[in-house]
């Protein structure tokens, strides 16, 4: 008579039989506390909540800041008030009322902040001098932005001594000095609204191409990149749809930082004389006449610097909340 019995497997190290089947796999997890595997690499693409593009994930996180969304708030309030403001009030930009010379802030004749020693109404000159202002910041930032980032991405993608050279060109004029290259466009050209155009655009490109070529040379060698030279794309394609489109997280958060330091520099430039000149102005203009006043009319020098310091603080409070919302780090 004979009994049947489980078939032997070996023995452990104890000496005790195992069970038949042989020890547990090595993939094969048997008891509630499973082996800990390591968490995957957190990338743009996998901090994304599921079928959330990267667009709206960025704007989510944007609304979350509280600081960022206010400041965003502020900034479109101060740039409609500028663009329609002039249209509503009654006075113009130059034009006097003689009954009001260096007055104070007041309803009558309309003059809600006062006016000017020259009889002007001041906030409808706040007003045109923010259209000023702000078009300088932004013409100027998007020359910089169109030729930074091809100039940076280029340098970075091509190497060698190419690169090479395209950098020495950058750190010479890194050294001519600013205000040497506005005063003799000046002299050469004349003063006018398109030389300060030209003039900033002319320096801030550089920052904005050492920062793309930087994201340019980490990209290159991703395997995407690889795969696009594997398939024959153009070196020209690769550029224009690979490189810059995945560099485009820093470009923005360094052009929202340098709307304000272009409005600085106009503003910087205007207070020397070099800037907008009448019947044109500006708040760094508005803000030159107003130092000249500023014991015997206070406002004209409080007004535009409050719209000035505004517009910096918005664009500043923006700058960090993007950067916070793009860089897949802090997700």
């Amino acid at each position: 008579m004979t009994s049947e019995s489980k078939p032997y497997s070996g023995d452990n190290a104890d000496g005790a039989p195992l069970p038949a089947g042989g020890p547990n796999p090595p993939h094969s997890h048997s008891g509630p506390n499973p082996p800990h595997s390591p968490e995957p690499e957190t990338t743009a693409a996998s901090a994304a909540p599921a079928g959330e593009s990267l667009a709206r994930d960025a704007w989510r996180r944007l609304s979350q800041n509280r600081a960022a969304m206010a400041s965003l708030a502020l900034l479109i309030a101060i740039v409609v008030v500028c663009v329609i403001g002039p249209w509503l009030l009654p006075w113009g930009l130059a034009e006097v009322d003689w009954n009001a010379f260096g007055t104070g802030p007041t309803l009558d004749n309309a003059h809600f902040l006062g006016t000017d020693a020259n009889g002007r109404d001041l906030l409808t000159r706040v007003l045109y001098g923010g259209r000023i202002s702000l078009s300088v910041a932004l013409v100027a930032s998007l020359v910089s932005l169109v030729i930074g980032v091809l100039y940076g991405a280029i340098s970075g993608y091509l190497g060698g001594r190419v690169d090479n050279l395209m950098m020495r060109f950058v750190d010479i004029m890194y050294s001519l000095p600013f205000m040497f290259l506005v005063i003799l466009l000046m002299v050469v050209f004349g003063r006018n609204i398109f030389l300060i155009y030209a003039a900033i655009g002319a320096v801030e490109w550089l920052d904005m191409a050492r920062i793309v070529r930087g994201q340019t040379l980490a990209l290159k060698r991703r395997e995407f990149i690889e795969a696009a030279h594997a398939l024959g794309v153009r070196d020209t394609k690769i550029v224009t749809r690979h490189l810059i489109p995945n560099a485009i997280g820093p470009v923005i958060i360094y052009v929202t930082l340098t709307v304000p330091k272009v409005i600085l520099l106009e503003s910087f430039l205007s207070f020397l004389g070099l800037g907008v000149q009448e019947p044109l102005t500006s708040w760094g203009v508005l803000i030159s006449e107003g130092v000249d006043m500023m014991e015997s009319a206070p406002w004209m020098l409080l007004v535009p610097s409050f719209f000035l310091a505004a517009t910096l603080f918005c664009l500043n409070f923006l700058g960090d909340g993007l950067r916070d919302a793009l860089d897949p780090r802090t997700r």
